[in-house]
């Protein structure tokens, strides 16, 4: 994908002067795929991480739940605070191993409009 915006980037029709059919490229089932496909993992994402990101400081303004004491004296809320991090991480991670299954899609959907079809 990286080569391909590279290899285009200077001319409009690329570096063999063959013009792209941008429209043609998006009506065609494979990139309606790749789109389908990255909205059914991003929107589900998204959506766990910003209700994961907002209970916190909602619990902890208008909860006391969270200020209990779960280790010692480190309350819930230190622990769920913590959580967050490794949240990122995990959602970090998930989304690159899933990426490269969109950048596989997307190299067939450049591979196949190579040919200037």
């Amino acid at each position: 994908m990286a080569g391909f915006a590279k290899s285009n980037s200077s001319t409009p029709g690329g570096s063999h002067g063959k013009k792209i059919n941008y429209t043609a490229i998006v009506q065609s089932a494979k990139f309606k795929q790749l789109m389908a496909t990255k909205r059914s993992f991003i929107i589900p994402m998204c959506i766990f991480f910003f209700t994961f990101y907002y209970v916190l400081p909602i619990m902890t303004s208008y909860s006391k739940v969270l200020n209990t004491p779960a280790i010692g004296s480190i309350t819930w809320a230190w622990i769920y605070a913590f959580a967050q991090f490794i949240m990122t991480w995990a959602l970090c991670m998930i989304y690159s191993s899933k990426a490269a299954s969109f950048d596989k899609i997307s190299d067939e959907i450049i591979e196949e409009n190579k040919g200037g079809k």
